[in-house]
């Protein structure tokens, strides 16, 4: 098969979607893998490293999207790339279509795109692709939560997080018990935060409480708790996910109000529209903005802070589907796995996620596969 990997626009992206090792599986197996030039610089990777690994170096977007039976790509999909896409084509990504824009997927639909995204691809644990990227933005999370509680940011508060002898630490407040609030929770722990984490999912606290031996606080997250959270947070981490679709605001102006001067909002669920009403997309530039005397940081893509341990991290995720549709072509692959199946938005011509479907007003399509044997 002939695999494309595009250098990635979208919103100063600096991963790529395979390493160099990644590549050299593909060549091996026997496929051809052209690479625009220049797309691993962002990460570190010079094109040598890709040429040796087999790879084919093209010097324009236009020549990756024309050669290819299959994009390989990390952020969602432009306008400029679906001009540039032939008809039948499948496209690997994180899509993220159901906050994007309708011409997009309706540029998918009418050129009998398949586009399969990461974020939906399930296993029997879980979303694995997209586990490894929430891995790395629950770290962050924190991370760039400490660094803006510092003056430094000129209006953050003042607190060290884990506080001193004497002095409390911060209170860190996290919504949503799932992958990305469960390694936040570990990270601000780790550094000696008070932290608190709120899901409607009894199991998942229940979970969270034998994990941390009980070291954080569990709350059964309604509009009461969660309004009482928000007001005591220094810290207030969004890591809300909706499967496929649009992330509820959960956390209301008024409530945002009532928070802290200079306490710290990150919303890692705003590639998804965030789970904070006052939240809105920010780029890696430029990361935050005030409002209501509120530190927010909402970058879409935060795994492209560290986009080299990023692109291992796809790459070692997200390879194993790349491979079993090169190998064995995207229907049999699909008949043969169900969680990949899960994964794909859009399918020769029609919508085949619900959700996506209902938020643009599109038919929708149940996925029918057949063997191409």
């Amino acid at each position: 098969m002939r695999i494309g990997i595009p250098k990635e626009s979208f919103r100063e992206e600096k991963r790529i979607a395979l390493a160099p090792a990644g590549v050299d599986e593909l060549v091996r197996a026997g496929h051809t893998v052209y690479m625009e030039r220049g797309a691993g610089e962002g990460c570190n990777f010079e094109d040598d490293e890709f040429i040796k690994s087999g790879a084919k170096i093209v010097y324009t977007p236009e020549e990756v999207f024309q050669r290819s039976e299959m994009i390989v790509k990390v952020a969602p999909l432009t306008e400029q790339e679906c001009d540039y896409m032939q008809e039948g084509l499948t496209v690997f990504s994180f899509q993220y279509l159901a906050v994007g824009k309708k011409k997009i997927v309706e540029t998918l639909i009418n050129k009998k795109i398949t586009a399969i995204g990461y974020e939906l691809i399930e296993d029997e644990i879980g979303l694995p692709v997209l586990h490894s990227m929430s891995e790395i933005a629950g770290q962050l999370a924190i991370q760039v939560a400490e660094r803006y509680l510092e003056t430094t940011a000129s209006f953050g508060r003042g607190v060290l997080l884990g506080g001193i002898t004497g002095v409390a630490p911060a209170a860190v407040v996290i919504l949503g018990a799932g992958f990305v609030g469960k390694i936040a929770a570990k990270a601000a722990l780790s550094r000696g935060a008070q932290v608190i984490i709120l899901d409607n999912d009894l199991h998942r606290l229940r979970s969270i409480d034998a994990h941390f031996d009980r070291k954080i606080t569990t709350v059964v997250a309604n509009q009461y708790t969660i309004s009482r959270g928000v007001k005591f947070a220094d810290v207030l981490i969004g890591a809300v996910l909706l499967r496929g679709g649009v992330t509820p605001h959960i956390v209301t102006e008024e409530m945002v109000k009532t928070m802290k001067d200079g306490a710290v909002i990150v919303d890692v669920s705003i590639d998804q529209g965030g789970c904070v009403e006052t939240s809105r997309p920010t780029t890696l530039s430029d990361p935050v903005f005030l409002y209501h005397n509120k530190i927010h940081y909402c970058v879409p893509n935060m795994p492209a802070l560290v986009p080299r341990t990023a692109s291992y991290g796809l790459n070692n995720s997200a390879i194993k589907y790349i491979q079993n549709v090169a190998d064995n072509g995207l229907a049999n692959a699909l008949l043969g796995d169900d969680g990949l199946s899960k994964g794909v938005c859009t399918y020769q011509g029609y919508c085949s996620n619900e959700a996506i479907a209902k938020i643009f007003n599109l038919e929708y399509h149940r996925l029918h596969i057949f063997s191409r044997n």
